[in-house]
């Protein structure tokens, strides 16, 4: 960036360049943020760093007035994504850091306490969406791999494992030779459809309409031999339905779901919230030791794949009132009612 164009910034009180410098003054020994108000220095008295740790080691100090030591993490973190994203392949730690004028260390503490997740778990993320995308429109697997980001074939495939729980191959042909069990009953909500593999539940949804269910089911694995009930599937249906005509404590059911290591921290801890009490997104992310991570609590919940299994309905905005649901908030509305009522048999 010219020179020039940081002093135009400065004399401006442009707040768009808080984060990418600082500028320093060196009759007072102090440095600022572009945004600050106070009285323009001279130019000839200005220098200008990258990073507030870059002002501090030649021995500047932060300006009190406009909080020089603070940054809008939120901008950071857009700015970041938005240049992860943009990379063909995955950027080092020290690329976004600079791209944002943060030493590293600074950067990835407040881009994994805004997100709940780290740069690189970000990026994995993304990729692992481009990924699937690209198979779903029907993609090859050399083409998609190479404009996903990844750089070999066993970078990949060690993806596959980790995200998707089949070969490449596999999730291009929808879940072809998967098998994924599946019932369809009338509860106290509506229509409830359950899936599961063998190793647990991967689905369960709510709605009025049985063919809507089905076909959301069959959206992604388009290829999988979906079977309609087994005993272990009869056994666990029963339970969520006994459970939901108030008939029967919640179940700790076991599910199979594929998730990143924030979400599965999230879902888990969902489920050690006692039936009849509810928290907030804040109360989450302080839970779990991350308390700017809120809204990534908030992305965590949205995307539950299992209503009732990942009890995400006990989560209500702070603010009051229900909020939203994946299954309408209508029913989550009636949940909560459910889990509240003396008639409850708790165990």
């Amino acid at each position: 960036m010219k020179t020039e164009t940081k002093w135009q910034a400065v004399i401006s009180n442009d707040a768009h360049y808080d984060g990418v410098f600082v500028y320093a003054i060196k009759t007072t020994g102090i440095y600022c943020k572009p945004s600050c108000k106070s009285r323009t220095p001279n130019h000839v008295n200005v220098e200008y760093y990258k990073t507030n740790e870059q002002a501090e080691t030649a021995g500047y100090r932060a300006c009190k007035r406009c909080l020089a030591r603070q940054v809008n993490s939120q901008e950071i973190i857009k700015k970041a994504c938005a240049f992860i994203v943009a990379q063909d392949g995955i950027p080092k730690l020290s690329a976004v850091a600079a791209h944002v004028g943060l030493s590293p260390n600074h950067f990835q503490k407040i881009f994994s306490d805004g997100l709940g997740i780290s740069p690189r778990s970000f990026s994995d993320n993304h990729r692992q969406q481009v990924f699937k995308k690209l198979l779903q429109q029907g993609d090859d697997i050399s083409g998609a791999l190479y404009e996903a980001g990844f750089s070999s074939s066993s970078r990949v495939y060690e993806f596959a494992h980790r995200y998707i729980g089949m070969t490449p191959k596999a999730y291009q042909q929808g879940g072809k030779n998967h098998q994924i069990w599946y019932s369809l009953v009338s509860c106290a909500l509506g229509m409830m459809l359950i899936a599961a593999t063998e190793k647990g539940i991967c689905s369960v949804q709510l709605g009025d309409d049985e063919n809507a269910l089905r076909i959301k089911l069959a959206q992604e694995f388009h290829g999988a031999d979906l079977i309609e009930s087994d005993k272990q599937l009869t056994k666990w249906t029963q339970v969520l339905v006994d459970y939901l005509a108030g008939q029967a404590a919640w179940p700790m059911l076991p599910y199979d779901l594929k998730a990143t290591a924030f979400q599965r921290k999230v879902w888990d801890h969902l489920r050690t919230i006692p039936a009849g009490q509810t928290y907030n997104y804040s109360d989450v992310a302080n839970a779990l030791g991350q308390p700017k991570a809120a809204r990534a609590v908030a992305r965590a919940c949205a995307t539950n794949p299992v209503a009732l299994v990942i009890p995400c309905h006990r989560i209500i905005p702070k603010s009051g009132g229900v909020g939203g649901y994946r299954w309408a908030a209508e029913r989550k509305q009636k949940l909560l009612e459910l889990e509240q009522s003396e008639e409850r048999v708790l165990k």
